[in-house]
């Protein structure tokens, strides 16, 4: 499994979604793993890293414009997916979108 995405050369836009869940679950991760699905489909989408323990999880999508940003959060399954998400799942979170002008990448 590829833990980095495979990003291009810059720039492009990273949108880092940090967030704390509820004690309910209520399909959390079924739906995460939905949105990643369909999200990788979108034009514009570039990848996704994502970690997450029990109490945090931080997850940072790669996209090669704002325009694909702003579809992908207009999209009506996202919508669906946002909504449950303020009304059930989180506790807090914070989205932030970031236009990446260098990255680097090191392994050894």
């Amino acid at each position: 499994m590829d833990v980095y995405a495979k990003t291009p050369v810059p720039p492009y836009y990273a949108v880092i979604f940090s967030s704390q869940l509820t004690e309910d679950d209520g399909g959390y991760g079924r739906m995460a793993e939905k949105m990643v699905e369909l999200a990788s489909q979108q034009p514009g989408f570039l990848g996704i890293e994502s970690a997450r323990d029990q109490e945090f999880g931080i997850t940072v999508s790669y996209w090669e414009s704002e325009d694909s940003i702003k579809n992908w959060k207009a999209h009506s399954a996202h919508q669906v997916a946002q909504d449950k998400g303020k009304k059930e799942w989180y506790k807090t979170f914070a989205l932030r979108v970031c236009k990446v002008e260098r990255d680097n990448f090191f392994e050894m």
